[in-house]
């Protein structure tokens, strides 16, 4: 997963979490020009982009104290969407019956692309269904993961092959 450096997490994750919402997962992709850290953000009710705004406007108080990241770098709040990421094995867990895209930094049976219902999260190992194949993908072995929304799975798709 491209989630952010541990401190980050830990500096950003209960600020989130003392305004009233979820936080999903962060991002950070360094660059010494461009770089960006993407937070994204959930409630029950959804998220607006005056949810977004009022996260951004608390985040950028506190970075800009703590200053924890060198450089310049874009700062984003964004709702998870519909194809949320995923960032951690609990939310696998979660979505237990939903199919989900997988990339691997390594192949498994060939495939570095896995898209497959979510059978069972035991530990840090996802076992997913494509079909009549079964995966065990430990989460370590993950690259990426984002949820399928089911429009796609309807149309056809989001392959993994």
């Amino acid at each position: 997963m491209k989630q952010a450096p541990e401190h980050l997490v830990n500096l950003i994750e209960p600020i989130v979490e003392g305004l009233g919402y979820e936080c999903v997962g962060i991002e950070y992709n360094p660059h010494p020009k461009h770089g960006l850290l993407r937070i994204y953000i959930d409630s029950d009710n959804g998220i607006l982009v005056e949810d977004c705004t009022k996260v951004s406007h608390q985040i950028s108080g506190v970075m800009d104290v703590e200053d924890p990241i060198l450089g310049n770098y874009h700062l984003e709040i964004s709702s998870p969407g519909e194809d949320r990421p995923f960032f951690k094995v609990s939310q696998f867990e979660r979505y237990l019956g939903s199919t989900v895209l997988v990339h691997l930094f390594k192949a498994i049976d060939g495939r570095r692309k896995i898209t497959g219902l979510i059978e069972k999260v035991e530990d840090d190992i996802i076992t997913l269904k494509d079909g009549e194949q079964v995966f065990e993908v430990p989460f370590i072995a993950m690259s990426k993961a984002r949820l399928v929304p089911e429009y796609l799975i309807e149309k056809g798709g989001r392959s993994g092959k």
